[in-house]
């Protein structure tokens, strides 16, 4: 027993070790953004995550598939209640430790398990025959290829054989009992596994012995890889979710966020008087706008690694509906991929060292210039990332340094800078079209 225990805890020190050291290069790479001051009602913002994260609020505008994802998402926050005693029975040397101090009440608490175990094994099948067969066409997009969509199956295949090994291990466990063999004291009858046991012991104690320590330790072996697995995917947004609701706009949609480094100056060239609270800063910026990843936010970034790549921005898009290259999932995609780049460059060499490259080596101007700034995106994710936040920072990269426009935008520009209007009438003259009206 007390090898087992000291291979127990060295595996548990191992995988929390690594874990701990792939969050810290997220957070580095988060922090690699730019500052931001986030201010506004902390109650409203609490709100949000209580609705958004742990309520899922936007996922119920569609019950289908949101009463599916509700299965994996309760059983993978109330299936790790039992890690717990699996952990601290690996540690101590003990078997189902929690059993001597919630005896009356121990069966009904694995049985409410076992049954979250049964619909997390049904949602997770239902989800992949949706992306493997139904070929749903939100996951059919270009971006969707290789890795996400390896990522997605591998995830779901993952919690499938995770649940079932709970299941094996409690029908192989309850067979022992019944046998009344060894350390394997009468627990009360769990509803899924016992009628399973019954059918099991038909098989030898030893064998029943091999079939329990084996998935018992299959089990916990493999949620400490999916833990380490975590950073590496997508599906990290289990724990980002939370903060990236938190620290979500509170803005009102229709107000996009204005250039601070400009603002004085534009309102010169309108003619509008200086607004004291809006004065130009002491330095001058790196960038308008966004080239890299250093140039957005640390708010942005945090977005990129929050985003689940479910496609329901991309599915609203107008622009993609019509045909069009941009996908706002992608957007996310590229900068964390982005991101994720810079990070292996530190790594490698310590500093950051230019390789030449920008995020807009990821995201093309057709893509950027595709956006109608509509905010079906911002509205449609379910954890409130907004990908027209990073498009807006490219375009005013593109526009105000790279002078990288369509020549029709060109022309625009000019009008609103000469006659502080898209048109090309003067302002003296705007108002002529309705003197034929009286």
């Amino acid at each position: 027993m007390l090898i087992a225990q000291i291979v127990f805890i060295a595996l548990l020190v191992i995988a929390i070790t690594l874990f701990s050291r792939q969050v810290r290069k997220i957070r580095r790479n988060i922090l690699l953004g730019r500052d931001e001051q986030i201010s506004g009602n902390r109650w409203k913002r609490w709100k949000n995550v209580l609705l958004l994260a742990f309520g899922q609020k936007k996922m119920f505008r569609n019950w289908i598939p949101a009463i599916l994802h509700l299965f994996v998402y309760l059983g993978f926050i109330i299936i790790n209640l039992e890690i717990l005693e699996i952990i601290l029975d690996g540690i101590l040397g003990t078997h189902r430790l929690f059993l001597p101090y919630i005896k009356p009440v121990y069966p009904a608490f694995i049985s409410a398990f076992e049954v979250l175990a049964v619909l997390v094994i049904l949602a997770c099948s239902i989800f992949l025959i949706r992306r493997n067969i139904l070929h749903v066409r939100r996951f059919e997009n270009p971006e969707m290829t290789c890795w996400p969509r390896r990522d997605a199956n591998n995830i779901l295949i993952f919690e499938i054989i995770l649940m079932l090994l709970f299941l094996t291990m409690n029908a192989s466990d309850q067979a022992l009992q019944m046998k009344h063999y060894g350390h394997y004291y009468p627990t009360g009858s769990f509803l899924i596994t016992h009628p399973i046991a019954q059918h099991l012991q038909q098989i030898s104690p030893g064998l029943l012995v091999g079939l329990e320590r084996g998935s018992w330790w299959l089990h916990i072996a493999g949620v400490l890889f999916f833990l380490n697995y975590l950073p590496y995917s997508k599906h990290f947004h289990i724990l980002l979710a939370f903060p990236n609701t938190y620290y979500a706009s509170l803005e009102p949609k229709s107000q996009m966020p204005l250039m601070a480094d400009i603002v004085p100056e534009v309102r010169s060239m309108m003619g509008l008087e200086a607004d004291d609270s809006q004065s130009a800063p002491a330095s001058p910026p790196v960038h308008f706008g966004a080239r890299d990843v250093f140039d957005l936010s640390w708010r942005h970034l945090l977005a990129a690694y929050s985003c689940t790549e479910c496609g329901r921005c991309t599915a609203a898009c107008p622009a993609n509906q019509t045909g069009k290259k941009l996908s706002p999932r992608k957007i996310m995609m590229d900068t964390r991929d982005r991101l994720e780049e810079i990070g292996r460059n530190i790594d490698m060499h310590g500093s950051f060292v230019d390789d030449g490259k920008s995020l807009l080596n990821y995201i093309s101007e057709e893509e950027l210039r595709a956006c109608t700034t509509c905010q079906a995106c911002v509205e449609e994710c379910p954890v409130s990332i907004s990908p027209l936040a990073i498009i807006l920072e490219l375009r005013r990269y593109l526009v105000m340094e790279a002078s990288s426009t369509p020549q029709e935008w060109n022309a625009m520009f000019t009008s609103i800078e000469n006659n502080g209007a898209p048109w090309t009438f003067p302002p003296d003259e705007r108002g002529q079209w309705a003197s034929r009206l009286a």
